[in-house]
């Protein structure tokens, strides 16, 4: 099901509609700063393993998530003031960041190196959707492994039909992954580039 939201001041009702969704381990598809993210609620064993059946991916390589605001990230992240700085810089938008987990992440989430990538994306709708969760949100691309990701709501919804149960509609998205940084051990580290730039990491 498609839901159309305004991107500049998503519609409180139709946000309370997608949370409930999520609460109830409701899978989503959802628009970032970047593309089209695949979602659930990282507290719903369900749906996270609902995600990993639609992307059809290695359960051992797990997904990044959204936080609302840096304050956020402190709770489940080890968060020093080298990162805290970059993360004030470069946040909201598209990037992510690696950092050490806390214990508040679940186990589905982390590496065996007990980090995790988490995103605040520039985008309204994305972010009103975490808030009114109250805490972070799964995001993966919007594909199965292996394939372009799916940038178009209608796409989107006839590709993967009833394996999720919203499509939240914030137009078509012509943007490239999210460039994935790691700050682990005060370390800066680019494992993939994408959209962000990262020309600033030479004068960091």
């Amino acid at each position: 099901m498609l839901l159309h939201l305004n991107p500049d001041n998503p519609q409180p009702r139709l946000v309370t509609r997608i949370v409930d969704t999520l609460r109830q381990g409701g899978v989503i598809v959802y628009p970032t700063d970047t593309i089209y993210g695949l979602g659930c609620d990282i507290y719903n064993s369900k749906g996270v393993k609902r995600i990993y059946q639609v992307k059809k991916r290695d359960a051992r390589k797990p997904f990044s998530f959204i936080c609302a605001d840096i304050s956020d990230i402190s709770g489940y992240c080890q968060v020093s003031n080298f990162a805290y700085k970059i993360l004030k810089r470069h946040l909201p938008g598209p990037y992510t960041f690696v950092l050490e987990a806390t214990r508040q992440v679940p186990k589905l989430l982390t590496t065996n190196q007990k980090t995790v990538g988490v995103r605040i994306p520039d985008n309204e709708i994305a972010l009103a959707i975490v808030r009114e969760l109250g805490h972070p949100l799964v995001t993966t691309s919007a594909n199965t492994s292996g394939d372009d990701p799916v940038n178009d709501p209608d796409e989107i919804e006839a590709r993967f039909g009833k394996s999720i149960d919203l499509v939240v509609d914030g137009g078509v998205m012509m943007g490239d992954s999210s460039t994935v940084i790691s700050l682990v051990n005060d370390t800066i580290e680019v494992l993939r580039q994408g959209s962000g730039d990262t020309s600033w990491i030479e004068q960091a």
